[in-house]
């Protein structure tokens, strides 16, 4: 591993209690802490939109990633697309963020439990349109000084577009063929066991 890389993934701070101290140094230093969650999965150009505008909040960005325990909670069992380990490091090659840190205290109805805001006290939290219930946004005031809604920063882009997209044009064709055979097949073996000729 080059040392670039490494550099990069100082930035992934799973320790909560590690991101504290960082954090409280920073706050020495008079620096605004945002906060930030999301999936991050199939990164795209809405993402990173709305990460350059939270940026803009604060002087220290923190970006926390759902786990991959908790996408399959709230997205389904096909979801995440790209692991954990992987959305994390994409999210260190944008130099607008400054740490990354591992989200993943669900109660067993599949619930956040506000563990890194309520540990981190951020200046503001900043959250996507329609990604949060007004009653959970009330429970995250709790913790932080100050909320910012940002509206969806793409138009015709989010990754379960994507996904979408691809099922449509790669999949169901593929299944469309396959219960087209399967009902060649069918009409075979009802000639067959009728007595009749292939």
């Amino acid at each position: 591993m080059n040392n670039d890389r490494k550099n990069l993934e100082k930035k992934i701070v799973k320790d909560y209690a590690i991101l504290n101290k960082v954090i409280d140094a920073q706050r020495t230093l008079g620096h605004k802490i945002v906060v930030t969650i999301g999936s991050w999965d199939l990164l795209h150009i809405g993402h990173t939109r709305y990460l350059l505008e939270a940026s803009k909040h604060g002087d220290i960005l923190i970006v926390g990633v759902d786990s991959d325990a908790a996408i399959k909670l709230y997205k389904g069992q096909y979801r995440p697309i790209v692991p954990q380990e992987e959305r994390m490091e994409m999210l260190t090659y944008l130099g607008f963020v400054d740490y990354i840190t591992l989200v993943e205290d669900l109660n067993a109805q599949g619930q956040w439990q506000y563990k890194l805001i309520k540990l981190l006290r951020p200046d503001m939290f900043i959250a996507v349109e329609d990604s949060y219930p007004e009653e959970q946004l009330e429970h995250i005031r709790e913790f932080c000084s100050e909320i910012k809604v940002l509206p969806r920063q793409a138009e015709s882009t989010s990754s379960s577009d994507i996904v979408q997209g691809m099922l449509k044009g790669e999949l169901f064709p593929i299944i469309s063929e396959i219960s087209d055979f399967g009902k060649k097949i069918t009409d075979l073996a009802n000639k067959i066991s009728k007595g009749g000729k292939r």
